[in-house]
């Protein structure tokens, strides 16, 4: 700016001579050669982490529950003025080793107990999970409704799997992308799963600084969603063990859970009770037909 010139960059992929897109050795050997400035995704992050603001704390409160005293934080982003919550609770200390749940909002499931998801047996076992260990971190995250599609697309796409079609589809046919909740600005796509896979401007940035904020440094994450998991150790949070969200397979939500296995990378207990393992020490099998968090 200081030399007149608009502060501007380019962000495209380039394809190697394979074909295949170019990776961070080859782009640097191409920057090098064409004299051109190159950053990466991490140093675009690390930078974020250190300038921006992303969120404030409205407020505090405590709160008794039926699992027990919890503290509520009440946390506001400052890009779209959603108000997310965070329940605590017992001493975070240290912050070394919290057990960590991540919980995107499911006003149908949460509050109504629809059988068309798991998100109310998820949320429900993992407040007795978290009664039970003591020093944990639960994440509330509103605007999250139908993997962020709203309510008004997501009654929608259930009168289509009604039809037929499972949630993929359903989500694809009303020209609704199958996860939104990860996009933004910067995030990376891992074409297997068919939905972001790191969303590294828009969701994890918000969870990580709620987290730090918090206090906690290294985490235990109670979930079966790899994108969470690489989510938050991609945007400089420790992740020290996968904590398995088991619950019930219904026959209603048998085929639902199949298409997250199946289409979005999930992960979950199959028929006999084994669950497929991720990462960490935690991947311990449960008897019985058992399903994944979100």
């Amino acid at each position: 700016m200081l030399a007149g010139l608009e502060p501007v960059a380019v962000l495209c992929e380039i394809v190697d001579d394979d074909g295949s897109m170019a990776r961070l050795p080859r782009l640097r050997q191409f920057a090098q050669a064409e004299n051109l400035k190159i950053i990466s995704i991490a140093d675009l992050i690390r930078y974020r982490r250190r300038r921006d603001r992303l969120a404030e704390l409205a407020a505090a409160a405590p709160i008794p529950t039926m699992w027990g005293p919890f503290k509520a934080y009440c946390y506001r982003s400052l890009l779209d003025g959603i108000e997310h919550i965070a329940m605590v609770k017992g001493e975070i200390g240290g912050g070394k080793d919290i057990l960590v749940r991540v919980h995107s909002e499911c006003l149908t499931g949460d509050i109504f107990g629809s059988a068309r998801c798991d998100c109310g047996n998820q949320l429900a076992l993992a407040m007795k999970q978290i009664e039970e260990a003591g020093r944990v971190v639960l994440l509330y995250l509103r605007g999250h409704e139908g993997r962020g599609v709203g309510l008004g697309h997501k009654l929608p796409a259930y009168n289509l799997q009604i039809d037929g079609r499972d949630a993929v589809e359903a989500n694809e046919d009303l020209g609704l992308p199958v996860d939104s909740r990860e996009y933004g600005i910067g995030a990376q796509t891992k074409s297997f799963y068919r939905v972001p896979f790191i969303g590294i401007i828009q969701i994890f940035k918000h969870l990580c600084y709620m987290l730090r904020d918090l206090g906690v440094r290294t985490m235990k994450l109670m979930t079966n969603n790899p994108a969470k998991y690489v989510g938050l150790k991609g945007y400089g949070l420790a992740v020290a063990g996968r904590v398995p969200l088991l619950t019930p397979i219904t026959m209603e939500t048998k085929r639902y859970l199949e298409t997250k296995r199946e289409k979005m990378g999930h992960i979950y207990g199959s028929d006999s009770g084994l669950v497929n393992g991720l990462i960490g020490e935690n991947d311990n099998s449960t008897t019985g037909s058992l399903s994944d968090g979100v």
